[in-house]
């Protein structure tokens, strides 16, 4: 049964022995076979172990989505060495502390992508030598040898496979599967460690409910540097056996023509792109009817989708190996549970927690959500456990939730993101929940606004129909309690206008400072 095989290595072999012809990986340049993929990276471990990578040793990634990123990734990490994929967007100052704080050994990276030249950075930022055949660099200690794709796949030499095999036989669940950096949405990232087993398990516990099976040809726009891409893309397709369609960078025409053109059957990724591409699909005329059932709405055709709010929103975190609350993607929810995340898969005890005193809630009430089992983390590099665990295991998120009697997890934001307005506390997202309810409203985002030393409610509100802030303040008064309802309002006409982050998420300071500058005009 797949997910049954809790490293890298069995994922593999099992693959391959049940379908060595099926695509695993491609992209618009290549593909590769579950067979291949298997004695590809059997050979490329024969290599990396010759030059002296084994277990435990921490290897850093800088790469765009490619076949070639997953080859190198499960050479790696099926032989025991750990896996840390840095983001294609970092700055050199931001590179360096993630290989420092990572105690990151050997880097592979391209030379540049998109503009950003990675190796350059590094010798200007760190002082990193032009070429050695090993490295001393004191700004990154850990580091000693650094090879570009090309570099690497021109390595001669290598192991007998007997050894490999050995060497891969004898990584266990337990073992450093990947150090994953969270997107920094909240304070500066984390280096969070994963085993084979935690994050496998993660990811074995999803694939019902989003609808992935050996069957399912999968695209994912989500880069592969974060656990979105990785877990919910590269490593799904190798647990369920699946097929991954990826792409470096998502355009438009070019997403509809590799949709079209691999028949992929599974949409998952960001709404936006895929409210984008159903646009463009409108005069582009691609063929996407192998699209099924539990892939993004937009672009299926209406008798497949599910009901305004009846769909579950798939939750997670980084810590947790990606989503670890849903609901199958195809089916819609009982009517009580709707907007909610949906319950937790196996291998996650959720709990909710009274923010001030992490005293546990009882049903219905929200607090801050907190996580443990054998699917969380192992857990963040430069911290003792006792400083990222309570002391009976779970993990406070700093996200805001509650469970209702049924146990379907409902979020209300970030705990950083509540406010109190005159001693009362004011959770944004259940007043944007409630904005949302009113006539002409197609999106609200609330946030605190510091005035004269008080709190305000403000809401930035995307409306579809003329109106005004004193008409949306008369609704608001019927649907929420006085001190909920904004008193300082910004009518915009497209989402676009709401500031967000290189992840998608709301850039919450940005916002508030909109928000200030509307408050002074007002006044």
């Amino acid at each position: 049964m797949p997910g049954t095989e809790f490293t890298v290595d069995a994922c593999l072999r099992r693959n391959a022995r049940a379908h060595p012809d099926k695509d695993a990986v491609v992209d618009p340049d290549s593909r590769i076979s579950h067979g291949d993929l298997d004695s590809s990276t059997r050979a490329l471990a024969a290599t990396l172990v010759d030059a002296g990578v084994g277990k435990g040793t921490r290897v850093g990634l800088v790469m765009p989505n490619s076949v070639q990123w997953v080859r190198i990734a499960l050479a790696l990490t099926r032989v025991g060495a750990a896996l840390v994929p840095l983001s294609t967007l970092l700055k050199p100052r931001e590179l360096v502390a993630q290989l420092r704080t990572a105690s990151v050994q050997v880097l592979v990276s391209v030379e540049e992508f998109r503009g950003h030249r990675y190796l350059d950075g590094l010798r200007a930022e760190a002082g990193l030598p032009s070429s050695a055949a090993r490295l001393h660099c004191p700004e990154l200690p850990a580091l000693r040898r650094v090879w570009t794709p090309d570099q690497l796949a021109a390595l001669s030499g290598g192991v007998p496979q007997e050894l490999v095999d050995a060497l891969t036989a004898a990584v266990t669940p337990s073992d450093t599967l990947a150090v994953m950096f969270t997107s920094g949405s909240s304070g500066p990232p984390k280096g969070v460690v994963h085993s084979h087993g935690n994050a496998l398990g993660a990811v074995a516990a999803g694939l019902h409910a989003r609808c992935i099976d050996a069957d399912t040809r999968l695209y994912l726009p989500m880069p592969f540097f974060w656990v979105g891409g990785f877990g919910s893309g590269v490593l799904s397709a190798l647990v369920a056996g699946a097929t991954l369609v990826t792409e470096q960078i998502p355009h438009a025409e070019s997403t509809l023509r590799l949709l079209e053109a691999e028949r992929v059957t599974l949409f998952r990724g960001w709404p936006d792109q895929a409210e984008a591409l159903a646009r463009h699909q409108d005069s582009g005329g691609a063929d996407l009817s192998s699209l099924r059932p539990g892939s993004l709405e937009a672009l299926l055709p209406p008798g497949q989708r599910g009901r305004p709010g009846a769909r579950a929103k798939l939750f997670g975190m980084t810590e947790a190996f990606g989503p670890y609350c849903g609901y199958r993607a195809d089916v819609d929810m009982p009517e009580t549970a709707w907007g909610s995340c949906g319950k937790p898969f196996p291998g996650i005890d959720v709990r909710i927690a009274d923010p001030d005193t992490g005293a546990p809630v009882t049903a219905g009430h929200i607090g801050e959500i907190q996580v443990r089992g054998p699917h969380v983390m192992r857990g963040i590099c430069r911290r003792g456990r006792e400083d990222v665990f309570t002391a009976d295991g779970y993990y406070p998120t700093g996200d805001l939730g509650h469970l209702d009697g049924d146990g379907f997890l409902f979020y209300h934001g970030r705990s950083d993101d509540m406010f109190k307005v005159s001693g009362a506390t004011v959770y944004p997202s259940e007043v944007e929940a409630a904005l949302r309810t009113l006539d002409g409203v197609t999106g609200a985002f609330v946030t605190n606004v510091p005035h004269g030393g008080v709190e305000q409610v403000g809401a930035a509100v995307v409306c579809g129909t003329a109106t005004t802030a004193d008409v949306l303040r008369a609704e608001a008064k019927k649907v929420l309690s006085a001190f909920k309802v904004p008193t300082v309002w910004l009518l915009l006409d497209s989402d676009d206008d709401i500031p967000r982050k290189a992840t998608g998420k709301v850039d919450v300071r940005e916002l508030r400072n909109l928000l200030a500058h509307s408050s002074r005009e007002q006044t």
